[in-house]
């Protein structure tokens, strides 16, 4: 077979490709090139990766394409999105084309699948900034509906897929995401002295709407003059996004005297400590996909607290203490809970650190291979 990925999202931080989506595409196409050494890939990139850059992913059955024209995608987001891309995926005679961000040029003809990661802008529209009626509207919808396979990274993606547009249980395959469990540096700057911290709850993600970072501030504070939690700080860090400024409020209307502190974005290897080190981690989303962070936090032995939503049950199994995401009582309970009994932190540390071993991009990539064999056996019938 002749397989296409996309790539044009994948993990770039240095041109600002690092969510999600852009993990989940590196690390796929570098477990599937390991994986398979039979089936020719094309890997298609634009001008936002650097050509020195995908010199990691050429072997013998790779090849490596740039789009034309990218860098004036600005100016020309119809023509270059959909027609020239198009044209580029087709002058390939692929068996499949894998669009690992969901999307598929508008005019794209032929054998595709697609991953859907999250749906939430479609269950709560409040939650997002306006702007993207073009994507929401056709792109996405008629992406699911052309492709030939739909790869949902859990099953509650695959039930929003059902119940938003209606796609057969045959036509969706749930794989879930891998992850990569990273050791934490052994630095001479301990994360505690370099932002003066003690204890600390911690928060770490896109400072947004969807976090639920007001009902945590709120259902924190309604503890945080417990015996228990008097010494311990509520510690937020993340890039802010969307409506950031409503968090910063929030923070100063809950007149904890510096308690509750915005560390801004934080570099990764200072992320890494920050989890290890934390009393408990917090992720008290309205919705999430899939819930990467909850796998992170549990592999570096962070005690975690998750909203009882969505696919975040599905992710950390029993080795999580779940919430109601509109009730910050809730939260706060929960909060003093996990912070106040040691055995409960060393059995969730415990459980999460088996859990997370579970999510491998090897199984990732084996699951998603024959996905690709499925539709390229069908194609040549």
């Amino acid at each position: 077979m002749r397989i296409g990925i996309d790539c044009r999202t994948i993990l770039n931080p240095g041109r600002g490709e690092q969510a999600g989506i852009g993990h989940y595409t590196f690390y796929l196409v570098k477990n599937l090139l390991k994986l398979d050494r039979k089936n020719d890939y094309v890997l298609f990139f634009d001008s936002r990766m650097d050509r020195d850059k995908t010199q990691e992913f050429e072997q013998a059955n790779v090849t490596v394409r740039y789009l034309p024209f990218s860098q004036y995608r600005r100016f020309l987001p119809i023509t270059y999105s959909h027609l020239l891309t198009t044209a580029v995926f087709l002058k390939e005679r692929l068996d499949v084309l894998h669009a690992p961000a969901t999307t598929l040029p508008l005019t794209y003809p032929s054998t595709a699948v697609v991953t859907v990661h999250d749906l939430t802008i479609y269950k709560y529209p409040r939650l997002f900034p306006a702007g993207q009626f073009l994507s929401t509207k056709l792109v996405v919808p008629r992406s699911i509906r052309r492709a030939k396979k739909v790869i949902a990274v859990s099953e509650a993606t695959k039930r929003d897929l059902k119940n938003l547009f209606k796609v057969s249980d045959k036509k969706v395959r749930v794989i879930y995401e891998g992850f990569v469990r990273e050791r934490v540096p052994k630095t001479v700057v301990d994360v505690r002295q370099k932002y003066r911290l003690d204890r600390y709850v911690l928060f770490i993600g896109t400072i947004e709407p969807r976090k639920n970072l007001a009902g945590l501030i709120k259902g924190f504070s309604s503890v945080a003059n417990l015996p228990s939690l008097k010494k311990v700080d509520l510690i937020l860090a993340g890039a802010p996004g969307w409506k950031y400024g409503d968090v910063l409020r929030a923070i100063a209307q809950a007149k904890l005297g510096g308690r509750i502190r915005y560390l801004g974005y934080v570099p990764h290897q200072d992320k890494l400590q920050l989890i290890e080190h934390a009393a408990v981690f917090v992720f008290p989303s309205l919705y999430e996909g899939f819930g990467l962070p909850v796998l992170e936090a549990m592999s570096l032995g962070a005690p975690v607290i998750a909203s009882r939503v969505s696919s975040l049950p599905e992710v950390a199994g029993t080795a999580a203490v779940f919430v109601n995401p509109g009730r910050f009582k809730d939260i706060g309970q929960a909060i003093a809970k996990v912070v106040g009994s040691a055995n409960l932190r060393k059995r969730l540390s415990t459980e999460g650190q088996r859990r997370a071993a579970m999510f491998t991009w090897e199984a990732t990539a084996k699951e998603t291979l024959q996905v690709y064999r499925e539709v390229g056996e069908k194609r040549k019938i």
